[in-house]
């Protein structure tokens, strides 16, 4: 955690919601990125050939599945990827109308922030200039008790403009506008490194990852650690990258992620809005 909002915090998709979590998740005291993590996004990348047949991916959750509406989102053609940020991103913003989204979304290279984003939730380290939103604003809000410092309660309310866009963005039309720009996502998957690798399969795995984040009931311990703070919990400090950040917006703010996620989720696989996902753990590597 850094002791300044610049480096403080990132948001979590099912789009809207990794979006979230991406803004108010980059809780890393070390800058270096892990040894072997996939490249990093910086600007629009250019067109790649589609993989071959022989390369397709072996798909768990096919997007065709998905509950749509009885409408799709928009009987538009898809624009290219490298063409598609102003549509990408004004149609985003448009589903949480009433938020501020649009002070804080990064307008470039938005799919692929996106795509570069939840493939790096499940691990321990994120490349800053990745994150599809701007950092949380405000620093760092600490408490003082017998000589420790915890995270205050009041820090959760550095997140609210996150969580008022996650609020205002309904879900069905939410999942509406992924299964309209899936293609997109898929070629950004592809073009991150992963030609034989499906990136609806990957969302629902880092989405299970997230909803698997402990939700601690005593007050969050830090210690300072280089240019930021670290928990004073080993288990915590432990978390990947994406669970630390679901415990450091608050226990509200987790809570109403996490339904929003599992709201996500059973859209996204088909199986009913009362279907609950199977206990997962850290197994999104």
């Amino acid at each position: 955690m850094s002791k300044r909002s610049s480096n403080g915090g990132h948001w979590v998709i099912a789009v809207i919601v990794l979006v979230v979590v991406a803004g108010a998740a980059y809780f890393l005291v070390q800058r270096a990125r892990q040894a072997g993590t996939k490249p990093t996004v910086s600007g629009t990348p250019a067109q790649s050939t589609p993989a071959p047949a022989s390369t397709a991916p072996s798909i768990a959750h096919p997007i065709a599945q998905a509950d749509t509406g009885p409408a799709p989102a928009s009987t538009a053609p898809l624009p290219s990827l490298a063409d598609s940020d102003a549509n990408v991103a004004d149609s985003l913003i448009a589903l949480a109308s009433g938020s501020d989204m649009s002070a804080w979304l990064v307008r470039q290279s938005v799919i692929p922030r996106i795509v570069a984003t939840v493939d790096a939730l499940p691990r321990s380290d994120m490349g800053r200039f990745i994150l599809p939103v701007k950092p949380v604003k405000g620093s760092l809000q600490m408490d003082q008790a017998n000589g420790q410092s915890t995270i205050g309660a009041a820090n959760a309310t550095r997140y609210a403009p996150y969580m008022q866009a996650l609020a205002a963005a309904d879900s069905q039309a939410l999942v509406d506008w992924y299964v309209h720009y899936y293609p997109l996502f898929q070629q950004a998957y592809v073009e991150l490194g992963y030609p034989k690798a499906y990136f609806n399969d990957r969302l629902i795995a880092v989405i299970d990852h997230l909803l698997a984040a402990p939700e601690p009931t005593q007050p969050l311990v830090v210690t300072p650690y280089k240019q930021g703070y670290a928990f004073a919990d080993p288990a915590l400090q432990g978390l990947s990258v994406g669970q630390k950040a679901m415990v450091r917006i608050g226990s509200a703010n987790e809570t109403a992620l996490k339904a929003k996620l599992r709201d996500l989720r059973a859209r996204l696989v088909g199986s009913g809005l009362h279907a609950a996902p199977a206990a997962a753990g850290s197994t999104a590597k």
